[in-house]
């Protein structure tokens, strides 16, 4: 049987639901799940988050840095496991286009696990993406 899954806009969500959801998507594995102070500033600072619930059940999360009319930052997306392959993350994404103005852009840096995922969904792949880690500084 199909579980009926609802979507929900907001970040006003139980932290150990979220939690949960990150260790059982795996994206905890690349998260500070064991910081709930990290966890808890990640999702206050979200200004675009979706949801998807089976029943009382958190299955989804996407969450987005935004400014709703130019870009996008897709941080996070996750599905439980035991969702996957039901067509959650790809319903996430349309509802966090859905919710940002016409012109946004979405962007989004892909888990090793997930990069073959993004471009079979529509997304094009940027070479000219950059990051600066923790404790990594501007030269020069």
């Amino acid at each position: 049987m199909i579980p009926t899954i609802t979507y929900k806009l907001g970040n006003d969500l139980d932290l150990d639901a979220v939690i949960d959801l990150y260790v059982a998507s795996t994206l905890g594995e690349r998260r500070p799940v064991d910081s709930r102070e990290c966890m808890a500033q990640m999702m206050a600072h979200a200004n675009l988050v979706v949801t998807a619930w089976d029943g009382d059940l958190l299955v989804g999360i996407s969450r987005t840095l935004t400014d709703f009319c130019y870009i996008a930052y897709l941080a996070d997306l996750a599905v439980r496991q035991s969702h996957q392959k039901q067509g959650i993350g790809k319903e996430l994404i349309r509802r966090t286009q859905a919710a940002l103005g016409p012109r946004a852009r979405i962007i989004l840096l892909a888990a090793p696990a997930a990069q073959d995922y993004y471009p079979h969904i529509g997304f094009t792949q940027h070479p000219r993406a950059w990051t600066l880690g923790p404790g990594e500084r501007v030269q020069g």
